[in-house]
């Protein structure tokens, strides 16, 4: 029996590709597939990603070409090339990025062919092929930006050697892409560095033109934008490093010893300091925490870039037991081995059968005397696992897409400050049950 996608909390290439745009400063998307399809998408990230909505001339704005019968049975290069004069007339923009979509790809439009039409007069314009049967949306994100520093930014002769571009993390499907990288440029910009994050409202267009000069990529993921900074290393001569996403101190402390020992740094008085800020706050509300007894079993239900970190987080920082940690993302064997070592991980995607998988492994008391239960019980997860949490009177805390029952915009949980947000979330929602 062919397996089916139940509640999906990704979607298509295209989705991937056209969340990744509307967050680059300067670049305008331009949908080249049937009418509906820009729509559904944006519609899905926007409110999926604790209500991101859309950016300029993008999401539920972005223009189409918006192919129809006429198009599928002639060719809709004609279209698109019309639809390209047009944006670049009425929409001001550093980039074009023509995003094409299934129907499009099937019917043999080179929409790449058009959009170098354009390029060679002069105009910035290239195209991504992104189908659904090219894969989800994390590898949308991935092949956008492998379109645009691979192929289309210059190499660059000079080298900045405080400069580092970050990776990984991908617009609306993980949900606090904006507060993580704010968070992480705040630390790396501590120790003395430079940043391109590409995604964060501070950035502009420069910080994509100037990541070619950059000595060092960042990967804050273990298996997305891997393959992108290894064809960068070979185009542009930057070497990475792959990292987890930090939260907390303990592992927020290793990432900048880590980063700083890379470039001769010395990261011991930012490590001092934000230790001191953090557990200036942390041990009043430790009180509360301590004396309430918050103490807690947890079951994660995330993506692959927040499940170790989040696991971490909870077992070495506030002292809870993971009893399970599930991973969404549909990954390869090798992605899958990349994730294992450090804390047991199941690979399921659908509600039911992660509810079934909880079950199992932890069956509800049925009223025997004795009895070795998971309680009290917290499940960090996507808003699809509330139910789950309600049905066995478990706290939950909604952390992957989607995100629906909360809104966020400059939240984070990377860093010390994220690790002092995610504690104070993580706890609050217990206090909000309280009086």
């Amino acid at each position: 029996m062919s397996d089916f996608l139940e509640s999906p909390r990704t979607a298509c290439a295209l989705a991937g590709a056209l969340s990744t745009i509307s967050c680059l400063p300067g670049v305008i998307p331009i949908i080249h597939t049937t009418l509906g399809c820009g729509g559904n998408l944006a519609n899905s990230v926007a409110f999926g990603s604790g209500y991101l909505g859309g950016g300029y001339c993008s999401g539920a704005q972005a223009p189409s070409s918006g192919v129809t019968e006429t198009e599928i049975v002639f060719g809709g290069t004609d279209r698109l090339h019309e639809q390209i004069r047009n944006t670049l007339e009425l929409i001001d923009g550093k980039l074009y990025i023509v995003a094409t979509g299934c129907m499009t790809e099937m019917i043999g439009d080179d929409a790449e062919s058009v959009a170098n039409e354009f390029l060679d007069e002069g105009h910035p314009v290239i195209a991504v092929s992104t189908p659904s049967f090219k894969g989800d949306s994390y590898h949308g994100y991935e092949i956008v930006l492998d379109a645009i520093f691979n192929r289309y930014l210059p190499k660059s002769e000079d080298r900045n050697p405080r400069l580092v571009n970050i990776f990984g993390l991908v617009p609306g499907y993980d949900p606090f892409f904006r507060g993580d990288l704010e968070e992480i440029e705040r630390l790396l910009t501590s120790l003395g560095l430079e940043v391109n994050t590409f995604f964060t409202p501070s950035q502009t267009f420069e910080n994509i033109t100037s990541a070619p000069s950059a000595s060092l990529n960042i990967v804050l993921s273990r298996v997305w934008g891997i393959t992108l900074a290894e064809k960068f290393e070979q185009r542009h001569g930057t070497p990475y490093i792959i990292s987890d996403l930090p939260i907390g101190p303990e592992a927020t402390d290793e990432f900048l010893r880590r980063i700083a020992d890379w470039f001769g740094l010395d990261a011991e008085p930012v490590i001092d300091r934000e230790n001191r800020i953090f557990y200036g706050y942390f041990e009043r509300a430790a009180d509360a925490f301590c004396d309430q007894d918050l103490k807690f079993y947890a079951i994660t239900v995330t993506n692959s870039n927040y499940a170790i970190p989040l696991a971490r987080f909870a077992t070495r920082e506030l002292g809870w037991v993971v009893v399970d940690s599930f991973v969404t993302d549909k990954l390869t064997d090798e992605q899958k081995a990349a994730l294992s070592g450090d804390y047991p991980m199941q690979f399921l995607t659908g509600v039911q059968e992660i509810a079934r998988a909880i079950n199992k492994n932890h069956p509800n008391s049925r009223g025997q005397r004795y009895f070795d239960d998971i309680r009290p019980l917290y499940i960090i997860g996507s808003s699809l696992e509330k139910r789950t949490a309600n049905a066995r009177g478990a706290m939950h805390l909604s952390v992957s897409f989607p995100v629906y029952d909360r809104l966020i915009t400059d939240r984070g949980y990377a860093g010390y400050r994220g690790g002092l947000h995610l504690f104070e979330d993580l706890t609050g929602k217990v206090m909000s049950v309280k009086g």
